[in-house]
């Protein structure tokens, strides 16, 4: 037999004989079956990590949505007293009332003290955003100003009697909607949104952006606020930057004055630190921002999910950190009771005025004394200049 049989064309060495009509030969076939295969299977592949990131991403924004409480008791108590609340008289402008809820609830914040069942409002800070978003401010209000505080519905399901009393004995009798009553009650500025947070919420946001840096003149050592620090640049964790922001005997004078100022420049600087680094670019950064944020919110209805804070924080990205303002409620001591505050006038009349408008307020951040008048911040002309009043922005550096 010669050597050659066996081979289809009958030489030496020859492949496979051609398909006929295919133009191809078997091997070929083979290969183009393989990369249809391939295509296939890459395809598939795909459209799996697409769908699989697609559900991951459902699933996070179910997470996160659902971490914010709505607060639909507030929602219905105000919605009951409607006509007696103020008009808004800009649109677009917005006024959000932040409360910090001194409540124990939560892990390890019963070291703050006993829990008597009830929470007062720990900070309340009303933050007017201009219509535009060219600027924001917020104004602190002091925990011990004599208000009128309204008759409310309280948590037994009764009603209080109206009082004047401390401002934080509104949240205390009503919760967040006998607080916003009270605020629009005493500056006849409609509260459009609230928000509210608790110690946990607070902590956390800080530790999710990886601490807050301030700068301390001297060491501190304050048992109350079981904060131990030393003088210079510190960089504070959440559970070191709440002891910071609430202590009051041991820092400055012990007064509210210096706790509120306090607040101010550390609430700057943590706007400056999520605004001036990559946090909002960068989704694994973003997340645990996100969660943090939302995990510890109590909400009305409108900002209750993270599509009303995403339609609310729109707005923000683009205001310059110089134009983030934080200023206090002007007053003074109250006649009845040295250790109380009552609003000064006219500075606290001129201030409801210009946010109820949506008119520019300045803040001098290097001034410590009474309201004074900006000579310079306006156009010529203008009958009433845009007041100054003493506070800080969120572009400043706290060591200076």
């Amino acid at each position: 037999m010669s050597d050659t049989a066996g081979t289809p064309s009958g030489r030496p060495g020859a492949g496979p004989a051609p398909v006929p009509g295919t133009g191809s030969s078997p091997t070929g076939l083979g290969r183009t079956r393989r990369r249809r295969r391939w295509a296939l299977a890459t395809g598939l592949t795909v459209a799996v990590v697409l769908v699989a990131a697609a559900a991951a991403g459902w699933a996070v924004y179910m997470k996160l949505n659902g971490n914010i409480t709505p607060d639909e008791a507030a929602a219905a108590e105000l919605a009951r007293f409607e006509k007696d609340r103020p008009t808004a008289l800009v649109k677009d402008a917005q006024n959000i009332l932040v409360i910090g809820s001194d409540s124990r609830a939560g892990d390890e914040n019963g070291r703050y003290g006993r829990d008597p069942g009830t929470e007062r409002s720990d900070t309340a800070i009303l933050l007017h955003l201009s219509a535009g978003r060219r600027s924001a401010t917020a104004v602190s209000i002091p925990r011990d100003l004599m208000v009128h505080v309204p008759d409310c519905r309280r948590p037994d399901g009764g009603r209080s009697e109206p009082m004047f009393t401390l401002f934080n004995s509104a949240f205390e009798v009503g919760g967040s909607a006998c607080t916003i009553r009270t605020v629009e009650k005493l500056t006849d500025i409609r509260v459009d949104h609230h928000v509210v947070v608790d110690f946990d919420g607070f902590k956390d946001m800080v530790d999710a952006v990886d601490g807050v840096e301030v700068c301390l003149r001297e060491p501190i050592d304050d048992k109350d606020a079981k904060l131990t620090l030393p003088a210079g640049r510190v960089t504070l964790t959440g559970e070191q930057a709440l002891g910071y922001v609430r202590a009051r005997k041991t820092l400055g004078d012990g007064s509210d004055t210096g706790r509120m100022e306090r607040q101010q420049r550390f609430l700057g600087a943590l706007v400056n630190k999520v605004l001036g680094t990559d946090v909002l670019l960068n989704p694994v950064k973003l997340y645990p921002v996100l969660d943090a944020a939302t995990s510890s919110l109590t909400t009305d209805p409108g900002l209750a999910s993270l599509r009303g804070l995403y339609e609310l924080a729109r707005g923000l990205r683009d205001i310059p950190a110089e134009n983030v303002q934080f200023l206090t409620l002007p007053r003074e001591p109250y006649t009845g009771d040295v250790n109380r505050d009552q609003l000064a006038q006219p500075a606290a009349a001129e201030l409801f005025e210009r946010l109820r408008t949506d008119k520019p307020v300045r803040v001098d951040t290097e001034r410590d004394g009474k309201t004074t008048e900006n000579e310079s911040g306006e156009p010529s002309g203008t009958p009433s200049p845009a007041p100054t009043f003493p506070g800080n922005t969120a572009a400043e550096d706290t060591c200076t």
